[in-house]
């Protein structure tokens, strides 16, 4: 599903991490999970499981993107050098991080405008509800999939949607 434009959320603009546009159109043809992370949340452990399937789908045509954010409790504080040193050291992430942003409110950055209006399994669309809500767009730049903050990457649920993307 694509929003009401017909744009898919690989058409925004987004920075790195580290700097730099994150330049989302080298994921065209490919599967994406997007997932808006923080360092400080019971449910960073998470980063592990979302490291994993990075690299166990990345040669299939898949990748993991992190997108930090602090707006659940002030949860991912720090600036982009301190996420990327806590998310290499502590996790071992290796998959692609954007710029921290907002995914709810008036500050919701576009791509967020263009996640949040598809529902996962349970109906639910809208605002993100907390850290580690995960959306699947499919090869064709379409979110085929969402997944609630609780749900494990590594869940039978997830690693379907992903391999059937792969298929």
């Amino acid at each position: 599903m694509t929003t009401d434009n017909g744009s898919s959320p690989l058409d925004v603009e987004i920075a790195a991490l580290q700097g730099g546009p994150a330049d989302l159109s080298q994921y065209a043809g490919k599967a994406v999970l997007v997932v808006n992370v923080a360092s400080k949340c019971g449910l960073t452990p998470q980063y592990t499981g979302l490291e994993k399937l990075h690299e166990q789908y990345a040669a299939r045509g898949f990748s993991v993107l992190g997108v930090p954010c602090n707006q659940f409790l002030g949860q991912e504080p720090g600036g982009a050098d301190e996420i990327a040193e806590f998310c290499s050291a502590t996790y071992g992430v290796t998959f692609p991080m954007t710029e921290k942003i907002e995914v709810n409110g008036e500050g919701r950055h576009p791509l967020y405008d263009r996640l949040t209006g598809f529902a996962d399994a349970e109906g639910h669309s809208g605002d993100i509800r907390w850290n580690f809500e995960k959306f699947l767009i499919g090869r064709d730049g379409r979110v085929v999939a969402r997944f609630s903050p609780q749900t494990e990457p590594d869940s039978a649920e997830v690693v379907a949607a992903i391999e059937a993307q792969l298929a």
